[in-house]
C-alpha cells in the first residue's frame, strides 16, 4: 500500500494520509468518550502509559493533542484519555486537524520518501540502502537523546474523569 501512495502525487497522497489520521484519532477519542467504565479497569493494565498521557493531556491540553501526531508509543493513549477525560470538542477537534495536517504532511514527504528508498534497495540500488541506513541512524540518535532529557514519568493526579482545561 506504501508504495501506491509513493506513486501517488503529493496532494493525493497528502489527502489520504490526512483522512487516515482524523478516522484513526477521532475515533480512538470517541471509543475513549463512551468507554469509561471499562478505562478503570484498563489503567490497571496500562497504568504507565494511561498516568503519562493523563498527565500530558492536563499539563498541555490540546497542544498535547497536536504533538502526539509527532510520537510513536503514546499517540493512541493520549486520544484516548482525551476522550475519557471529556475534553471539548471545540479544543479537540482544531488540535486533531492541526496534527493531522502534520502528521499528513511529514508522511507523504519524508515518510514516503524512506518507502521508496526501501523498495529501491530491494531492487538492489545503493543509494537507497545509504538513504534507509542515515533515516534508521538519525531516528534511534533521535529517540535516545530525547530518552535522556526527559523524566521517565509524568506525575498526575488521580482524577480520571475531571474535566480537561487549557
Amino acid at each position: 500500500m506504501l508504495d501506491t501512495l509513493a506513486a501517488l502525487p503529493f496532494w493525493q497522497a497528502f489527502l489520504a494520509l490526512f483522512a487516515s489520521a482524523m478516522v484513526r484519532s477521532n475515533g480512538t477519542y470517541w471509543v475513549g468518550r463512551g468507554a469509561v467504565a471499562g478505562w478503570r479497569r484498563a489503567r490497571g493494565t496500562h497504568g504507565d502509559l494511561t498516568t503519562r498521557a493523563e498527565g500530558l493531556l492536563r499539563r498541555f491540553g490540546p497542544f498535547a493533542v497536536t504533538l502526539s501526531y509527532l510520537t510513536v508509543g503514546i499517540q493512541t493513549a493520549i486520544h484516548l484519555t482525551a476522550g475519557v477525560m471529556r475534553m471539548p470538542l471545540r479544543w479537540y477537534l482544531p488540535a486533531a486537524v492541526v496534527g493531522s495536517t502534520l502528521w499528513a504532511v511529514l508522511y507523504a514527504t519524508v515518510g514516503l520518501a524512506v518507502v521508496q528508498a526501501w523498495l529501491a534497495a530491494e531492487a538492489g540500488s545503493w543509494w537507497g540502502v545509504v538513504v534507509v541506513v542515515l533515516v534508521v541512524a538519525g531516528a534511534a540518535a533521535w529517540v535516545g537523546a530525547r530518552r535522556r532529557r526527559l523524566p521517565s514519568r509524568v506525575s498526575a493526579p488521580s482524577h480520571s474523569r475531571e474535566r480537561l482545561v487549557p
